[in-house]
């Protein structure tokens, strides 16, 4: 058996690629950022010939660095950013349009015509998703309404449909050479358009947004024995099996080892995607969160998750230093709110496009609030970090209402947690001790454990969970008082945020 597996991790700015060994530590690793195309307001695209370019050159580069070959490899796995759709000609390999990114608000009318009528409680109750621009299903409609001459080609076969996972994975296995069209369960439960008890594509979903059923992959396992071909079209890995595929969070979640139920974790990017483990239960959300799928193992039965999806915690510490110049760098927030004790009562509500979880309010806008001539700098700076947490909250607190599992414990992941007050505040705010791993790239890390288990580099989750090991933990300082007062100011906030752009 070789001593390593690979990670794709396909993601919203960048692509990469990670080398594991066998204690689920890294080896090697090599990065590079793709061009966010930006046509118009609300709309956000990727070129999707650029990121399988990008995933050729990683590739080769961390095992050039790592002075490791094909032979090495156990096997291959892939992660990638969810809900970001392609559409391409299966003979010529070209993409019709660009890919559609997840964060794209053009399908705005088409998700409120869903939310209109009796359609959205349907795709609520089957896809465990409210309809919203976030998922794909929209996005494919608008590239079948919009670009000329893919209803036609999709209709004859020609074209087809995937995130960026199957579009990758089609062009690792072969391309138009034979390669398999295929997603996994997780990222299949991002479209709006799978059944989340069938696990199957769905005939009156898919007929709410007028989508040919053969434009769409073959859901597989996330972790499959049975693998989705061997990589052909990288020299540096072929011959590798690839066998694991999940969604970036989901990746994360089985990173972080968050096999039991009641297990959870929050990873802090651009946005926030907490993720807690509802087991084999189909838990359906009556608080604003997402059901979804958190992974499936082989011929296991799935288990199921809730999720809270925010759009913007990191990108708000962005904001304060790309828009306000009120810091040089990310890492600066944390000394300059660390000169303040509090918040000097302003609260930052970051909803710059929209609410997500639990709100789900795309009329809202970002509000600062409770300003007086005391306020400085590092007040803004310490609110920012505090809205990030407390964002986390309102999700947290949707979990328990949903499953009613108390959180006992969140582990972390992503940038933001190297910010120490950043987590302390976290814990403050949740009440809960807050745990960050010695192994800060989980979403990769995910990856590769589902394909190192199809492959029986990894005999068991028994195995994975000896792996993980903490790097830090912050325990709540704040007391009851100061919770309660500071959760209540921030709701409060959140009302301020509501109703400030009119929506069809």
């Amino acid at each position: 058996m070789p001593d390593f597996v690979g990670a794709v991790d396909q993601g919203t700015t960048s692509t990469r690629f990670m080398i594991f060994d066998h204690s689920g530590n890294e080896r090697g690793k090599f990065q590079l950022e793709h061009e966010q195309i930006l046509p118009q307001a609300g709309w956000v695209e990727h070129n999707p010939v650029e990121i399988w370019t990008r995933t050729q050159t990683v590739v080769e580069s961390a095992l050039n660095a790592a002075n490791l070959a094909a032979s090495d490899l156990a096997a291959l796995g892939i992660t990638n950013q969810r809900e970001t759709a392609v559409v391409w000609n299966r003979k010529t390999g070209r993409p019709y349009y660009n890919a559609i990114v997840w964060q794209d608000t053009r399908t705005d009318r088409i998700a409120s015509a869903l939310d209109r009528d009796e359609r959205g409680g349907v795709i609520r109750q089957k896809a465990g998703l409210p309809p919203a621009t976030y998922f794909s299903g929209g996005k494919i409609q608008w590239i079948l309404e919009n670009v000329d001459g893919v209803r036609e080609a999709a209709e004859n076969g020609d074209a087809i449909f995937g995130n960026t996972d199957s579009w990758v994975i089609w062009n690792l296995t072969g391309g138009v050479d034979g390669g398999s069209h295929v997603t996994d369960v997780t990222n299949a439960s991002r479209t709006m358009l799978m059944n989340l008890e069938t696990l199957q594509w769905d005939d009156e979903l898919l007929g709410f947004f007028n989508i040919p059923r053969q434009m769409l992959p073959e859901i597989r396992p996330s972790s499959d024995p049975n693998g989705y071909g061997e990589i052909r079209n990288i020299a540096a890995l072929r011959g590798v099996p690839l066998t694991g595929d999940l969604g970036d969070q989901q990746a994360a979640t089985v990173g972080q080892v968050c096999f039991g139920v009641g297990e959870a974790k929050n990873t802090y990017g651009t946005g926030n995607f907490m993720i807690l483990n509802t087991g084999e239960e189909l838990v359906r959300s009556k608080n604003g969160l997402l059901t979804t799928v958190g992974y499936k193992f082989g011929d296991q039965k799935p288990i199921y998750a809730l999720e809270g999806s925010i759009a913007v915690t990191g990108s708000a510490v962005q904001w304060l230093r790309d828009q306000l110049g009120i810091i040089s760098g990310a890492a600066e927030t944390e000394s300059l709110a660390a000169q303040v004790p509090d918040n000097g009562g302003i609260y930052f509500v970051p909803a710059f496009s929209g609410l997500f979880a639990p709100y789900w309010r795309s009329d809202a806008r970002g509000v600062i609030v409770g300003l007086s001539r005391f306020n400085t700098n590092a007040h803004l700076a310490r609110a920012t970090l505090e809205a990030i947490c407390y964002q986390s909250r309102d999700v947290s607190e949707a979990m328990e209402q949903d499953s009613g599992v108390h959180l006992e414990v969140l582990k972390v992941d992503g940038g933001v947690t190297a910010n120490n007050l950043a987590m302390q505040l976290q814990a403050d705010i949740l009440g809960v001790p807050v745990s960050r791993p010695v192994v800060a790239e989980t979403t990769a890390l995910g990856a590769g454990y589902a394909a190192g288990l199809a492959t029986g580099f990894w005999s068991n989750t028994d195995e994975l969970k000896q792996n993980w090991q903490e790097s830090k933990r912050w325990e709540p300082e704040w007391n009851d008082q100061q919770r309660t007062d500071g959760y209540a100011g921030w709701k409060k906030a959140v009302e301020r945020t509501l109703n400030w752009v009119d929506v069809d």
